[in-house]
This record gives structure tokens, C-alpha cells and sequence, in this order.
């Protein structure tokens, strides 16, 4: 096995062969194991961002790679056209865990979203998609057109019609919804945009106004699912039942798969033909889903997210430059003092110094807020490590 490249020379090729998608930090991971990643150049770095809340069990976690492992010596692919023992195993799992309906696999959470967009609109034979500011549901084209943020949208106008966004108000949401709505999307906590969770007002009024015009409820757990809030899905804590819910980023530990998961009433919208993809409820990657189910299906296992994140939020906020920690389990930001914005630079500045010095990895999703997805099977120990670190970088300058 030839040695791994060294960063330097992983630059040189991508700025001869990649396009320049992605602003990539300057770190070379060559493996991982729990909640640490190791580079290339043997440096160890406390991942508390899970890649964008993805390898939710931490890294080559023993259950994960022995059922990638095992299913990898039986079948990778075949197709959608015969039956398959793992897609539909994890069917069952996904709809007994939430809705109790049906289920359409997808490969990413965009994908996922674009199957309930297509399902809103089949079951009203049109009508508008309501979200909200600051929303974020992806990056093809169904999803960017319900994601109101200007910078993603406008260099690829125009956009797919037959969409609103409206503030996340109670008012706002009851005047958007009419007769022509097909559906409200919506994340209970917005992850893209600096976790921002939505009143719990605003989420029964999408509730009540859907239900008054016929139109579908749809909630976002690409982020917030998968156990991330402390709940298995995000939305039980508002006692709010939606008629659909996407999933994807943790499903499956880090192989890419997205689903469309809906209530028992919609079960016979999408009709064959209407929506398909070659790769979606891939063996593997529903073998690695259900060994995630296996581990965070647990209600002591849920509980401790939410422990963990108790921690991680008073040691955060025992800091004098966080004026406040927000979010669920371990879904949280720290909002920054004015004053520690002001001397990093920004939020975004103090991550990238953050993981280059102190080697923990967390985000700035906003210019004052630094955003935590650590892996839900952090330690306490590990956690006090990761607000040390946090401490010593707001220090340093």
C-alpha cells in the first residue's frame, strides 16, 4: 500500500483536477476512530462537527464496519425492480419509529426533499410550497427554491416556481397557507443558519393551517433526526405529528442514503414512475442504517444525548465570551460576545484557528456563532476536552 499523499501535494492535485466547489480547510485526514480524526502529518483532532452532523456514532464504530463488512461480501447492488432484504428491513424501521406510513429511499437529504416536494404536489396536483427564512433544505433545484437564503439562490435563477418563504410567525404562517398551498416545509431547528429552533407556536400553527387547507405538514430531520435532539426525531418535542419527514446525514453513519418517511394516509400518492433513483435504498448502505437503529434506538441511549448536551451547554456557557448555547441535545451553537467576535474576527475565523491550533473541529454558520454536532456517543470526559479546547482558542487572541 503506497504512503498516503502529504497535504501539500493533496492541494497541488485538486487545484489541477477538482473543481474549486469546496473551501476545504488545511487538514489532510487520513482515518478516524470515535470522536478523534488523524492526519496525515500525525496530528489528532477532536471532531465535534460529526462531518456536518453525519458520523453520528464517531468514527469505524465496530457495529457500522461489521455490517459493511458483511454486506459487502453478499451484494452490493442490484436494483429497485427486485425485492431486497435491507431496504425493506429499514422501511420497517423508519416508519415504526416515526410516521407509520410509508417509505421512499433516496441518496441525500436534497434528494429526500425533492421526493416530498414531488408528493405534495401529486397529492394536491399542484399548489405552493411554503418554508421559512433562513431555512435550508438543500442544494438542487426543488430544494434551493425552498431555501430562502439570497447567496445560494440567486447565481442560479431562476429558480423552480411555486414557492414562498415567509418569517417563522405564527401570523406568517397562518396568512401563507391557503386553498393553492400544497405544503409547508420546514425544520424545527435550523441547523444552516446557526441552530435557530422554531417556537413551538409557529409549528401547531403549520399544523392547524395545513389541516384546515389541505395541505401537507413536512419537516426536515436531515439534520435534527436520527436521535441528534435527544428524541429520535426532533419533532416529538413539540407534540406536533407532521404528514412527512425527510431523513438523511446520520442514517447511516457516513454512506450516503436520504428518505422520504410519510404517514399511513399518503401511502398511495407517489404511484410507480413518478419518482426514482439507481442507487437509492442501496444494500449497503440500509445495512450500516440498520446497525446505526440497533444502537441509538434506545430510550438510555437517548438520554444521555440529552445529558451530554446539558454538559456541553454549562461548560460552554461558563465561558465569559458565549453569551448564551442554544439548541437540543447535541445540536448546539454558542453565541459569542460582541467583544470575542470583534477580537477573533469572526466566528468562522476562530473555527478554522480552532482546528488548525487546537485541534477541535467545530463550524461558524454565522459571524458570531459557533456550531456543535459532536458524535452522540461522546463521553463526558471527552466533552470536557472539547470545551478546554474551545476555551484556550477564544483565549488566544
Amino acid at each position: 500500500m503506497s504512503a498516503p499523499l502529504t497535504l501539500a501535494q493533496l492541494e497541488d492535485l485538486e487545484s489541477r483536477h477538482v473543481l474549486r466547489n469546496y473551501a476545504r480547510l488545511p487538514v489532510a485526514v487520513e482515518s478516524g476512530a470515535d470522536v478523534w480524526l488523524h492526519t496525515v502529518d500525525g496530528r489528532r483532532i477532536l471532531d465535534l462537527l460529526c462531518g456536518l452532523g453525519v458520523t453520528s456514532l464517531g468514527h469505524a464504530h465496530p457495529a457500522v464496519t461489521m455490517a459493511i463488512q458483511e454486506q459487502a461480501g453478499k451484494l452490493l447492488h442490484t436494483s429497485n425492480l427486485v425485492h431486497l432484504q435491507g431496504p425493506t428491513r429499514l422501511s420497517e424501521r423508519l416508519s415504526t419509529s416515526s410516521l407509520g406510513g410509508g417509505v421512499l429511499f433516496q441518496n441525500s437529504g436534497a434528494e429526500a426533499n425533492e421526493a416530498a416536494i414531488k408528493l405534495a404536489r401529486r397529492n394536491k396536483r399542484g399548489g405552493e410550497i411554503v418554508s421559512l427564512f433562513k431555512g435550508f433544505h438543500g442544494r438542487t433545484y426543488g430544494a434551493l427554491s425552498a431555501t430562502p437564503q439570497e447567496a445560494k439562490q440567486e447565481p442560479f435563477a431562476p429558480l423552480v416556481a411555486g414557492f414562498r418563504a415567509v418569517p417563522p410567525t405564527v401570523e406568517a404562517v397562518q396568512d401563507a397557507v391557503g386553498d393553492g398551498t400544497a405544503a409547508v416545509l420546514l425544520e424545527t431547528i435550523q441547523g444552516e443558519s446557526g441552530v435557530l429552533p422554531i417556537d413551538h407556536d409557529v409549528l401547531r400553527a403549520a399544523r392547524e393551517a395545513c389541516d384546515a387547507h389541505g395541505a401537507l405538514l413536512i419537516v426536515d430531520e436531515v439534520q435534527s433526526g436520527m436521535g441528534r435532539t435527544g428524541t429520535m426525531w426532533s419533532y416529538e418535542a413539540s407534540g406536533v405529528v407532521p404528514d412527512a419527514i425527510t431523513v438523511a446525514k446520520a442514517l447511516a453513519n457516513g454512506l450516503p442514503i436520504g428518505a422520504l418517511v410519510t404517514a399511513p394516509h399518503l401511502y398511495d400518492v407517489l404511484q410507480p414512475g413518478d419518482h426514482g433513483s439507481t442507487f437509492a435504498g442501496n444494500p449497503l448502505s440500509c445495512a450500516a442504517a440498520l446497525a446505526v437503529f440497533d444502537v441509538i434506538e434506545d430510550d438510555r441511549f437517548l438520554a444521555r444525548v440529552v445529558e451530554a448536551g446539558d454538559r456541553f451547554r454549562s461548560g460552554l456557557e461558563a465561558h465569559p465570551d458565549v453569551q448564551h448555547v442554544r439548541g437540543s441535545g447535541l445540536m448546539l451553537a454558542a453565541e459569542l460576545t460582541p467583544e470575542a467576535v470583534a477580537r477573533h474576527g469572526s466566528a468562522g475565523e476562530l473555527a478554522l484557528r480552532l482546528v488548525t491550533d487546537h485541534d477541535v473541529w467545530v463550524n461558524g454558520p454565522t459571524p458570531s456563532a459557533l456550531r456543535l454536532l459532536p458524535p452522540l456517543t461522546i463521553t463526558d470526559e471527552q466533552i470536557d476536552d472539547g470545551v478546554a479546547r474551545i476555551a484556550a482558542g477564544l483565549a488566544a487572541r
